[in-house]
């Protein structure tokens, strides 16, 4: 089982929550349908809810909220990347484009972080860690295993990714136009084009991809529950996938890795 207990190196995705219209049905939702354990939190975190699976946290799940006078974001999952210093990757985020949504917060004594916007549009988190590295189990059925920079400009978003978070752009042998992101010689996500069969106008963003035992029948289970589905189960290099809604809008992938031979 992939258990995560060294920290995340600067640069890899090491967290995703979802912000969530009706916090309690989100909860009730991804727990039937990936297995997750969460329930609401204290007021001081704002009702954040940490889900585990098999005992280690997988995600987090929020009531969504904006401050007075300001719209409320939308239902969506948020890619969080690590770093080192959330205050040195803020000023760098500024200094290659990228627009401060909510500048460096502490989180208690978890953590510190911030959300942004790079370049061409897509938002997304940092984390600092303190005594919260992240996701404690990956790559596993129910859990995070890959997530992916959708944007309009990859050329754009490769420079700022690299410049600000030491990202490396790399071609993907037979995918032409994906490219890997790399920290150090390791891929740790991806990025291409945003795809045809999201809607047009889609914007840029980051997609959130979990892990599924069978990706046909686990669209089946998210559609009895109210989800709905916008690319049907594939096969691509990497398995067998889809792109879904949960019952409230929120957009994901759903990947089983291709039978061991």
């Amino acid at each position: 089982m992939p258990v995560v207990t060294a920290p995340y190196k600067p640069g890899t995705p090491c967290w995703v929550d979802l912000m969530a219209g009706d916090q309690q049905a989100a909860l009730d939702f991804y727990r039937d349908l990936f297995g997750w354990q969460g329930e609401i939190g204290p007021p001081e975190f704002g009702g954040y809810a940490v889900c585990a699976l098999n005992g280690r946290p997988v995600a987090g799940i929020m009531a969504r909220t904006a401050p007075e006078g300001q719209p409320l974001p939308p239902v969506a999952w948020t890619t969080y990347l690590a770093s080192d210093d959330a205050d040195a990757t803020q000023s760098a985020v500024a200094g290659n484009g990228g627009t401060i949504l909510y500048p460096v917060m502490d989180v208690g004594t978890v953590g510190r972080m911030l959300v942004a916007a790079d370049p061409t549009g897509a938002v997304f988190g940092v984390w600092q860690k303190l005594d919260f590295i992240g996701a404690g189990i990956v790559n596993e059925p129910g859990a995070l295993v890959w997530n992916e920079l959708n944007t309009g400009d990859t050329d754009a978003a490769g420079r700022f990714y690299h410049r600000a978070l030491g990202l490396r752009p790399g071609t993907v042998q037979g995918m032409e136009g994906y490219y890997s992101l790399n920290v150090g010689d390791r891929t740790v996500c991806g990025m291409q084009q945003v795809p045809d069969y999201l809607a047009p106008g889609t914007p840029a963003h980051w997609m959130t991809y979990f892990s599924v035992d069978d990706t046909d029948s686990t669209v089946d289970a998210l559609v009895k529950a109210g989800g709905s589905v916008i690319q049907p189960p594939f096969d691509m290099q990497s398995g067998r996938m889809a792109v879904v809604q949960d019952p409230q809008g929120a957009v994901f992938a759903m990947i089983a890795a291709p039978p061991t031979p």
